[in-house]
Formats: structure tokens, sequence, C-alpha cells
């Protein structure tokens, strides 16, 4: 399979895990920022090396350098404009890029500003995808810092520009310790103003924070979700056949088809799913699609992870024997959970659609 020419949905995506190296290299050194090499290459590495910790706190610690240097308008554009470029040389046609304004103010932008600086990166990049005969559509999500106090000031940021690219809201950052209900207000004015929002939970905390990202976040999607499979009981049968029972959380995931944002490099180089190993063969992702959980794959961090959409599909294919069928279902399944208009997501789905019968039709 060429999977790199197969049209792909990327849902969870964050800007500032997604820079080039050298973007980095010669950003810091417009404003002064140190970093711990100015060699791209080793940079890239120390990045791929520190993430590799299994330990979600750790991992958020290498995002120092990569916020540190998107604090001006001009970095802010550039960073967005050479994400979509790069998305699209894998043939990504539909991208939610999320990142947090309020990270991104320590030089003097207000929180507008950014997001305006951000847009203006994003639809440059889609103007020059466009102009070179390539297609790819995007979409800001704005996250708050769940461990801060402007979750609410950030909603009302998110809305003020749902009709200039913002298609979402996050809360993002460490997860234990941080329930969602912790920013009740800000969720509560979301669900007013019909607002969508997808939760990073099930990643650095259990069964409690994915419940309360549905409960008090109101949450349509879950970022990762894998800590879900804690509340699947596995047996034998007197048959030696698998009994499968859902537990209470899993079972409305389950049943409601919300929407797990996954993305396997990540999620091992977290920690994620350590209850059950430590190799990428013991991801619960194979557990969960066959079991019908409604599953997409992403990167999270491409920058971090060493990663791209087509990579996180390869490992697929490499650990879980994966075919065309799977890759293709997995991008269906992104397109219908994209917040997007149901016309939006009808057109990608044709997209994909068409995209794989051409691979078929070529095997």
């Amino acid at each position: 399979m060429d999977i790199a020419a197969l049209p792909k949905i990327s849902l969870h995506d964050h800007l500032d895990g997604g820079l080039r190296p050298q973007t980095i290299v010669e950003l810091a050194a417009e404003i002064g920022h140190e970093l711990p090499t100015t060699d791209s290459l080793e940079l890239a590495g120390w990045f791929k090396e520190n993430a590799d910790s299994g330990s979600l706190e750790r991992y958020l610690s290498t995002f120092q350098h990569t916020v540190g240097v998107m604090q001006t308008r001009a970095g802010l554009e550039r960073v967005a404009y050479e994400a979509v470029i790069d998305l699209a040389k894998e043939n990504i046609i539909y991208a939610e890029l999320r990142w947090a304004p309020e990270q991104h103010l320590n030089m003097g932008l207000s929180l507008d500003e950014a997001v305006e600086a951000v847009q203006d990166g994003l639809e440059r990049g889609m103007e020059e995808v466009g102009d070179q005969g390539g297609f790819i559509r995007t979409g800001q999500i704005i996250s708050a810092m769940r461990q801060a106090d402007r979750a609410l000031e950030v909603a009302e940021l998110a809305v003020r520009h749902r009709n200039d690219g913002v298609v979402g809201f996050d809360i993002a950052g460490p997860e234990e310790g941080f329930l969602p209900s912790g920013h009740q207000l800000a969720f509560d004015y979301l669900a007013t103003e019909l607002f969508p929002c997808t939760v990073h939970a099930g990643e650095g905390s259990g069964i409690e924070s994915i419940k309360d990202a549905i409960v008090s976040g109101r949450a349509l999607r879950i970022g990762h979700g894998v800590r879900l499979v804690e509340d699947i009981m596995f047996s034998r049968t007197d048959g030696d056949t698998d009994l499968v029972v859902l537990g209470p959380v899993a079972q409305w995931v389950h049943d409601r088809q919300i929407a797990l944002e996954v993305s396997p490099s990540s999620n091992l180089q977290t920690g994620a799913f350590s209850i059950l190993g430590d190799t990428m063969a013991d991801h619960p992702i194979d557990i969960m699609y066959d079991l019908g959980f409604n599953i997409t794959v992403n990167t999270d961090n491409r920058l971090m992870s060493s990663t791209n959409l087509t990579k996180e599909l390869q490992i697929l294919v490499d650990t879980f024997g994966y075919k065309l069928a799977d890759l293709e279902q997995l991008q269906l399944n992104a397109a219908e959970a994209a917040f997007q208009a149901v016309d939006e997501r009808e057109e990608l789905i044709e997209m994909i659609e068409a995209g794989f019968a051409e691979a078929n039709g070529a095997d």
C-alpha cells in the first residue's frame, strides 16, 4: 500500500508539536530563545529522546522550546503555514490543528491577535496547496490549559472566531488531578453557544477523567481515550472463547459512537497503556477497533514522536496486519467525526472513498 498517496484526515495534531526543527532554530535566533542545540538534526533527536519518557508530564516538558519560539505574529503565521504544507505533502485533505493561545502572549500579542496570525498562516498554506493543484482544508481547535484558570476566557475567544477558522474547543495539559469539571463555567458557556468540544481524557488519567469529559465537558470526541480499556473486562469461557463485558463508561462511549482520537506512537511514549505492556503490540487500539469503538488515528505531536499520519497508519499495518479496508474505515470514521458541516463532511467522505477505490483498483 502506498499509504502516503491515500487521502487522509487528521483530527488530533498539536500545532506546537509539529514544528520543523530548522524553523525552531531560526525563530529562536530571531527572538533570543536559548535551545539545547542549534543543529537542526541534533535538535530533532533531542525532542524525540526527551519525549520517550513513559510519562505524560515529561513529554509535555519538551514544549517549552516550541511554544517559546511561537510568541510573535510572524512566528505563529510561519508555523501554521508550514504545518499545512507538510500535511498536504502526505495527502491529508482535512486537518484540525489545536493549540493554546494563552501560551503565546509573552511578547505582547493579544489572544485575538494570536488566533488571527495562525489563521493567516493556515489560509496562506491552503491557498498555496490549491494553486499547485492539491487540496487541503483546515480548522483551528482552541485549547485551554487545564491546569490554568482561563478556560472561560479561551472559550469565549473560540466562539468569537467560529466564523473565521475556529471549529472546536479543547482542554489540554497535565490530565491527572485536573478534571474537566474544574472548568465547568467554560463548558456550560460552550454548550449554550452550541459550540463543539473535544477533551483530552484517558491518556494521563483513567475512567473518571473520561466520564467527566462526557458529563461535564459534553465532549463529542475524546482526545486519546486509550485508558477506556480499563473499563472493559475480558475473561475466558469453558470453550476458550473470549467473553467481553463493557463497563458503564465504555458502554456509553461504544453505544453512542463517541470518536476516540488515538495516537499510537504518542500513547506509547507517554505510557498511556502501560497497564497492558510497553510495546506497540500491547496498544489497545486493535482490541477496541475489533469491538466496534469509533476509532480515529492521529499523530498528536509530529515533532516529539518523529512521525506523521502515514507512519502511524503504517504502524497499524505492520503491528496488527491492517488492510486497505481497515485504513479506509479509520479515515471514514475521522471524516464523520470532523467538526464540519454535513455537506463538508460528505465531501470528505466522497474524496476518501474515491481515493481508496482507486488504490484498491491498482492492487
